[in-house]
């Protein structure tokens, strides 16, 4: 039985397509892989500089122990004691400050750093919650002195710090002090009184690791950030009241009430500071999610300084729309076939494949030392370039070979379009791929089918 030639090249050319799928897949392991290379040089940088920062305060806190007695049964009496902690957070605070950006390297992976300059200014009417109350009948209560803390996430990253109370500067010591809070800075007070105002200042200058994060833990907060970085990302319980981003950087503003919050209750309670660690593994290899934990973190407001042109992203991206090029190419030549009764040999479809699956890996190579734009429009015209006297000789002239490199470049030029509007890529590929049909339907709708095994394919 002889086999019809129409389907035996078919059968080849999905051969073909086979094995591209299998370099495409490929170059995606080798993407994936620099991904997973990136993210490991942002965990070196966070280890030996300092992590993203989130941070509490000023908040004033007070150890004080319960005395008591208890009767026993031999008459006699025996003492208990109790280690408790009492917290008062402020009425208001205000929070302005900068972020200088700095971008540090690992080999080829930049990772985005940057230094704060806080001031964070506190006021409390009243401490009446720092006066201890005994539990017990005869209990008697001692309390140490009061002190104004910051809990900070990483404290590797304060690089100076003052503190004042009033106009009397305080000495800043190192640790949180409150055994919930044991990372930070605090200073003990030199007078209390319960029923007077405070206000406490504290400048701080603070650096990390692409995310700082601030708790709301006032009854009334107000924080204000602005920075030279242009591609800020906010998230956190609560965003923006306002913001204004632009190519010289970013100015936020917040207003946050504890009737909007539960920062102050949860303070309190002792609640951990968040973490600001985003889920960063979630796609590599072997990724396995963290442990949730033990007590939700506080409510937290927040800014990443992000890329918005990850070249391992974008090209990961890139290689997924890879078959697809590779298909809309296919049908194109198969189209010159039908239509023009030109043969094209298995081994020039195989070649033009490769060389539209080895531009994912040019552009791959390329955007990890240029501008991903600048790489991208490289390795498109390096492809394009090859193309086109390829498809010339194939297609059989100059006219059909350089409508085969416009259509090449239209379908670069469309790609990027899809990579650029990540929001509308689907309605864009989904508008593409119907117009293709479209367009395919409507120069094959005179074909007669059944006589494509007899020979060359004519129009009916």
């Amino acid at each position: 039985m002889k086999l019809n030639p129409t389907f035996a090249k078919l059968a080849i050319l999905a051969v073909v397509s086979l094995l591209l799928c299998y370099v495409l897949a490929e170059i995606g392991g080798l993407a994936r892989e620099r991904q997973v290379r990136q993210q490991e040089a942002a965990d070196n940088v966070e280890q030996s500089f300092a992590g993203p920062q989130s941070l509490a305060g000023p908040a004033l806190t007070r150890a004080c122990r319960e005395t008591w007695t208890v009767p026993a049964p031999d008459k006699k009496t025996t003492t208990e004691t109790r280690d408790f902690w009492l917290v008062a957070a402020p009425h208001t605070l205000d929070v302005q400050g900068g972020l200088s950006p700095e971008v540090r390297h690992r080999g080829l992976f930049k990772v985005n750093t940057y230094a704060s300059q806080l001031t964070l200014r506190a006021q409390w009417r009243h401490a009446a919650a720092l006066v201890p109350k005994a539990e017990h009948a005869n209990g008697q209560v001692a309390c140490d002195p009061v002190v104004a803390f910051v809990a900070l996430k990483d404290p590797r990253g304060i690089r100076a710090a003052e503190t004042t109370l009033g106009e009397q500067a305080l000495t800043v010591l190192p640790g949180g002090f409150h055994p919930d809070y044991a990372a930070g800075l605090h200073a003990v007070l030199p007078a209390f009184q319960a029923d007077a105002p405070i206000a406490l200042t504290v400048k701080l200058t603070l650096v990390g690791s692409r995310k700082l994060g601030i708790v709301p833990a006032a009854e009334n907060s107000r924080v204000s950030l602005q920075s030279s970085w242009p591609h800020p990302s906010f998230f956190g319980q609560f965003l923006p009241t306002r913001h204004q981003v632009g190519v010289s950087g970013f100015t936020a503003d917040w207003q946050v009430s504890s009737l909007a919050s539960t920062a102050v209750a949860d303070l309190r309670a002792g609640r951990p500071l968040p973490s600001l660690a985003s889920d960063d593994h979630r796609d590599m290899p072997h990724y396995a999610p963290p442990a949730p934990p033990a007590k939700p973190g506080l409510d937290v407001l927040a800014v990443e300084l992000i890329d918005p042109v990850n070249p391992y992203v974008m090209s990961d991206r890139a290689i997924k729309y890879g078959l697809m090029f590779i298909a809309l190419t296919f049908v194109t030549v198969g189209l010159t076939e039908l239509l023009t009764g030109r043969r094209v040999h298995p081994v020039q479809y195989l070649m033009v494949g490769m060389a539209l699956s080895l531009f994912f890996l040019l552009l791959l190579s390329l955007s990890e030392h240029l501008p991903f734009t600048v790489a991208y429009g490289i390795a498109s015209t390096a492809a394009a370039a090859v193309l086109t006297p390829y498809a010339a000789a194939m297609l059989g002239g100059w006219r059909r070979g350089a409508a085969f490199g416009g259509g090449i470049a239209l379908l670069y030029g469309a790609l990027y379009v899809l990579l650029s509007r990540e929001q509308t890529a689907l309605v864009i590929g989904a508008v593409m791929l119907f117009a293709v049909l479209a367009v395919v339907m409507t120069l094959t709708r005179r074909l007669d089918w059944y006589r494509l095994g007899a020979g060359p394919a004519t129009p009916a």
